[in-house]
């Protein structure tokens, strides 16, 4: 009889999603030989290799992929199973495992669980910090029990709440604050930053600005918007961020901050579970409080948020 047990599939997801011994044990926080010992275990037990082992990284085999398949079917079902135990009717407790989108979590997670540990002293938050694909991946396999990113993500398997909306803002230099607000079409022709691909904020950025994102010498990339601000400060270009980034962002720069006089851009930021999640009534009233304390935060930032006059008197003849 072959005996898998969790630990073997666990550690193979962990293989397969981080593509390399070295990242995948720490991610599972043992050594990389314990790792290599169980996968080798692992594949003796099926009597054929689950991946081609290589220099930098590995690939899976085909039969590597077909039992991934079932081993995350499997570790899914598990966490159902473990979601069940909770007491249906009341708050959430225990271990929550939750995402968020790098252009949220600095401006919203502390607050998030500064007040939920709070209010619900029996939740343990454990947060991630990803691009969107790879937190909706890591929810839909069960490895995630919510996340927050901007919204619509229009997978059918999925919940989506809203939280709040924001807007997006221009930074510019100082130099180039005096300057009439450009119109969204004209940001093309300019030295526009944006975040690197992967980032749902960029996609947004790039529509509202009827840039094609296969055309990559219009744009300068940064790998966060505190980088992509600190370069504008540089003089080295403009680019977007949401208001919510502002107060944090732009503290001990000269950069100036203006607001477009119409057609605004806007991004809505929810939360997303999976429909199975029995969990589903805890994690509705889990997001109406993350909506408070995200709304709260965002009402800040926007009172935070400097004035441009010539803006808001281009809004008031519009």
């Amino acid at each position: 009889m072959t005996n898998f047990t969790l630990k073997h599939f666990r550690y193979f997801d962990a293989l397969a999603r981080h593509g390399h011994f070295g990242r995948a044990a720490e991610a599972c926080s043992i050594s990389q030989p314990a790792l290599s010992v169980q996968i080798k275990e692992l594949e003796g037990m099926l009597g054929s290799p689950l991946v081609e082992r290589r220099a930098r990284d590995i690939r899976l085999t085909t039969l590597g992929e077909e039992f991934l398949l079932r081993a995350r079917k499997v570790l899914s079902d598990v966490e159902e199973m473990s979601e069940l135990a909770r007491k249906p009717d009341g708050p959430l407790t225990g271990r929550v495992r939750m995402g968020v989108i790098p252009t949220v979590a600095p401006y919203l997670l502390p607050e998030i669980i500064r007040r939920l540990s709070q209010s619900l002293p029996q939740l343990e938050l454990h947060p991630r910090e990803s691009v969107t694909q790879s937190l909706l991946d890591d929810l839909i396999h069960s490895r995630l029990d919510f996340v927050i990113a901007a919204l619509p993500v229009s997978e059918p398997g999925l919940r989506e709440f809203a939280l709040f909306d924001e807007e997006f803002v221009l930074v510019r230099s100082a130099e180039d604050g005096a300057k009439p607000v450009p119109a969204p079409e004209r940001l093309q022709e300019m030295k526009l930053l944006l975040l690197e691909e992967g980032h749902c904020f960029r996609d947004q950025a790039l529509s509202f600005c009827d840039i094609r994102a296969s055309d990559p010498s219009l744009l300068m990339e940064g790998s966060s918007l505190a980088t992509l601000v600190q370069m504008v400060d540089a003089g080295l270009g403009l680019t977007l961020i949401p208001e919510m980034a502002v107060p944090l962002e732009t503290k001990g720069t000269s950069v100036v901050i203006s607001r477009f006089p119409r057609n605004r851009p806007k991004r809505t930021v929810g939360m997303i579970w999976r429909r199975t999640n029995p969990l589903e009534k805890q994690l509705m009233a889990l997001g109406a409080a993350v909506r408070q304390i995200g709304q709260a935060q965002r009402d800040r930032a926007l009172a935070a948020t400097p004035r441009d006059p010539r803006v808001a008197s281009q809004t008031a003849r519009a």
